[in-house]
């Protein structure tokens, strides 16, 4: 492997890294926001949960499989998911975290 193709693998690593650990954290603090669990937003933010936790998923997959650029964006889409979710209120996020773009 050249130096170059190292050096992308390395910043990949870095990079899907940090996008998994943000994503964790984002998701220990999600709390699903309406009380109502026969409604249509209760049903959503739970799916929404479910996609957030499937990508999450993937993503450790890809990434022990050696796929570093389909485990970034697996991660990415993941968080995507919690991140989406919030700004629609479906979830009760911690305003200070920095984890979302309603923060």
């Amino acid at each position: 492997m050249e130096l170059a193709d190292k050096g992308i693998k390395l910043a990949a690593e870095r990079k899907l890294q940090r996008y998994l650990s943000m994503t964790e954290k984002a998701l220990a603090l999600v709390r699903i926001a309406p009380p109502d669990k026969n409604s249509k937003e209760y049903k959503a933010a739970a799916d929404f949960l479910a996609m957030t936790k499937d990508y999450l998923s993937d993503s450790k997959h890809f990434a022990k499989k050696g796929d570093l650029l389909t485990a970034l964006a697996a991660a990415s889409y993941a968080h995507a998911w919690l991140d989406a979710g919030a700004r629609l209120g479906l979830f009760k996020v911690d305003g200070s975290s920095g984890l979302f773009t309603v923060d």
